[in-house]
């Protein structure tokens, strides 16, 4: 009976470490349970600027809240170009109900995803955005998976990695929120997502993280924990960033 106490107080402190985060979310209001998806809101947010008023060249990249009960969890990444001159947006994303899962169409870049407002992690105007633009319109094509997988991956979070890690423009850290960015397509080792490290992953569910602008990061079961003194902060499954720097991103 003592042998086996300190297996169950550390049985109990993870479970602990793992539950914290979603049942803070689901005290707060960042996540509405219960709204149908065919009545939340889908409004713009203002975060993008006009593509009628804006004639250089435009990449964002936003992650929001995903819907219902995943919104404890995780995040829905999705990213958005504008070549120079165009007068719209496309909107790049993986979702569960597209076959197959990648789509590129036109529509808001900042719109609220089934209710949730986004947070803009990143933003390229002019040159740096049209060389962006160039690459990805080529690489779009080359997305390894039809299929969505809401856990550990392929899923919406697994596309943006997929594209951050081969675009050098889009120098972003990616939310520890994220889950299924860590969903390797191909081989356990790979470069971390914003390009200044290294991750080891196997299939999204369990692995590391060390580089320069993500910090430190452990994955257990797509659930992230780490530390980021770049930016002054911890990361928490279902709270992502808690701290007081600027994400790598937008912010710099």
């Amino acid at each position: 009976m003592h042998a086996a106490r300190p297996w169950l107080i550390s049985l109990l402190l993870v479970t602990g470490m793992l539950v914290s985060g979603p049942l803070f979310m689901l005290a707060s209001d960042e996540v509405r349970l219960g709204t149908p998806w065919h009545a939340a809101d889908r409004s713009a947010t203002g975060l993008a600027p006009a593509a009628a008023e804006t004639p250089e060249a435009v990449v964002q990249i936003y992650a929001a809240r995903a819907f219902s009960w995943r919104g404890l969890f995780a995040v829905h990444t999705w990213v958005a170009t504008k070549a120079a001159g165009a007068p719209h947006y496309s909107v790049h994303q993986v979702t569960g109900w597209n076959r197959p899962a990648l789509t590129s169409r036109t529509g808001l870049p900042d719109r609220r995803w089934v209710g949730a407002t986004p947070d803009l992690l990143l933003d390229l105007r002019g040159e740096v955005a049209a060389n962006a633009i160039r690459r990805i319109d080529r690489l779009l094509p080359q997305y390894p998976y039809a299929d969505y997988r809401i856990w550990p991956g392929p899923n919406s979070n697994t596309f943006t990695a997929w594209l951050v890690r081969r675009v050098p423009e889009l120098h972003v850290a990616l939310p520890a929120t994220a889950i299924g960015k860590d969903y390797l397509d191909g081989g356990v080792l790979a470069r971390a997502p914003s390009g200044t490290g290294y991750q080891l992953s196997l299939f999204g569910a369990l692995g590391g993280l060390a580089a320069q602008d993500e910090g430190v990061e452990i994955n257990l079961l797509g659930l992230v924990w780490g530390l980021n003194p770049k930016a002054l902060s911890i990361k928490w499954p279902g709270l992502g960033r808690v701290g007081f720097g600027h994400p790598i991103g937008a912010g710099d």
